[in-house]
């Protein structure tokens, strides 16, 4: 009896394998249902377990299988996110067993309940979800507790605070370091990826990292991954910044707020952008970036995130009470957002519209260029040998000259080119033409519907997707003329972009007075 105890009270181990399951941010581990340690633990599916292997260690959300061919009696499945961060090669020993709820949950709880939580609550609930201590199930729950009411300021500050704490920060031992950001929402708002050779043009440091697209058809990292590559290393970017005065790359592969990457894997299927976690989405990742001064775009119009501007003022506000906190001198402008900027939506549609504007093709979209250049323009007006008022003449001259495109292409080429030719773009296939259906002039335009549709077309996840705008706000139409194209790849998304189509094409075609104005800066 006694040996049987003691063989009892033995680490049971089982083999390591990889299972091909890209599980999005979730470490995910499998055993099979007759599997004698999961018989042993008395493991429930979804629990949390701990796997160890060579002094490593993971925690992962259980999937119970009854499939050997999937994972075996002897063996512990690990999806990918969990075998890369693990380490060790298939048919290695692990030891699995039952993991501590997370530090953090009695403070989750508390948010739930709608309670307020202090600076410690939000370094311990982040620095569990940047060790990936959650599931999916306890981060959905944060997220909508989040989201459902208001955080006062500082604790929005104690959430940007806890997750610039939990990753990399970057020093470049500069006295200005400059980033734009815009809030999102405007389909084709592709600035970023002229304002950043623009600036480094003229000789200031700006380290962009972005997110991917969260509920738009492209993020500017997505947009950028058509020309070259931004799955970056921590010691690569540094290297491109250092060389190029700039860089645009996505911040997740830098581990820059690694938390934050992780509550996006949940903000992206549930289409949730509040308020609060914008503030500190944003905040953490430039700060953590090492940027001292940003201009930050915030559009407003009947279809944008921010519909008015009292809206607008209210946000302005927070994020200029949080930037201050944190030492980060913020320009906050807001712009016109009625309608996309540029004709391309969806990643190498965006791409081609970026590398015209710095082509200087006269084919480039105008609106694009002009609002990436007054964008431009206050970035340079952060450098203390410029008068106010200058940067907007200085972006011109350096955009027109060649410069900026001369800084993109070394940029492109240290980052890793795709090859792409802005000329000779390839697009989706598969094209649907959507037509006006009166004449007059187009009095409207639905950014959340023709995003939609673009996302149905199989954007950003299908570079070649997309909506291609051949009109635009107050452009005169007569009935048959084509509005814009719709490019797939693949006939089934091509069927789902039309069908939303077919409920509304996003364009309101009526009168000149039928113009919704808003007063922006521009």
């Amino acid at each position: 009896m006694t040996d049987k105890i003691d063989k009892q009270k033995k680490p049971m181990h089982l083999l390591l394998r990889r299972v091909a399951i890209d599980t999005y941010r979730e470490n995910v581990a499998y055993l099979h249902r007759d599997c004698a340690v999961y018989r042993a633990e008395g493991f429930q599916a979804l629990s949390k377990i701990e796997v160890r292997a060579n002094g490593c260690k993971i925690l992962a959300t259980l999937n119970v299988v009854d499939d050997e061919s999937i994972v075996g009696c002897d063996e512990i499945g690990l999806s990918e996110d969990a075998f890369a961060i693990l380490g060790m090669e298939s048919g290695k020993e692990a030891f699995v067993c039952q993991a501590e709820p997370p530090v953090s949950m009695e403070a989750l709880f508390r948010k739930i309940n709608g309670e307020r939580l202090d600076k410690t609550d939000f370094r311990n609930i982040v620095k569990d979800i940047a060790e990936h201590h959650y599931s999916k199930i306890e981060l959905t729950a944060f997220v909508v507790a989040t989201n459902r009411g208001e955080m006062d300021r500082e604790e929005v500050y104690f959430l940007a605070e806890a997750m610039v704490a939990c990753g990399r920060h970057l020093d470049w031992k500069e006295p200005l370091v400059v980033d734009k950001h815009c809030i999102g929402g405007i389909p084709g708002n592709r600035t970023s990826m002229l304002i950043v050779p623009i600036v480094a043009a003229h000789g200031m440091l700006c380290p962009k990292t972005s997110s991917r697209a969260i509920t738009s058809p492209a993020g500017t990292a997505d947009t950028m991954e058509v020309l070259a590559n931004v799955d970056i290393p921590f010691k690569k970017l540094t290297d491109v910044v250092l060389k190029n005065n700039g860089c645009l790359a996505w911040g997740g592969a830098s581990d820059l707020s690694p938390a934050d990457d992780v509550l996006i894997s949940v903000e992206r299927p549930l289409s949730l952008d509040s308020p609060a976690q914008m503030v500190a989405s944003i905040l953490s990742k430039k700060i953590a970036a090492g940027s001292t001064h940003l201009v930050l775009d915030i559009p407003i119009g009947p279809t944008a995130k921010v519909r008015s501007m009292q809206e607008a003022q209210n946000l302005r506000r927070l994020f200029e009470y949080v930037a201050s906190r944190m030492n980060l001198s913020l320009d906050v402008i807001i712009t016109d957002g009625r309608q996309p900027i540029g004709f391309g939506i969806g990643p190498v549609l965006e791409a081609r519209d970026v590398m015209q504007v710095l082509e200087n093709d006269p084919l480039a979209p105008n609106d694009l260029r002009q609002k990436a250049l007054r964008l431009a323009g206050r970035l340079i007006e952060c450098d203390p040998d410029v008068r106010g008022g200058d940067g907007f003449s200085i972006a011109r001259d350096i955009l027109d000259s060649g410069r900026a495109l001369t800084y993109m292409n070394s940029i492109i080429e240290a980052q890793g080119s795709n090859g792409f030719d802005y000329k000779n773009p390839k697009l989706g296939s598969l094209i649907f033409e959507v037509k006006s259906i009166a004449s007059g002039v187009v009095a409207e335009i639905d950014n959340l519907q023709i995003a939609g549709i673009a996302r149905l077309a199989g954007a950003p996840k299908v570079q070649s997707a997309g909506v291609d705008l051949l009109h635009k706000l107050g452009d005169k139409v007569v009935e048959g003329d084509v509005l814009y194209r719709i490019h797939s790849e693949i006939q089934a998304d091509l069927d789902f972009a039309c069908q939303l189509c077919a409920k509304s094409s996003g364009y309101k075609i009526g009168r000149p007075e039928d113009i919704h104005h808003v007063f922006v800066e521009f």
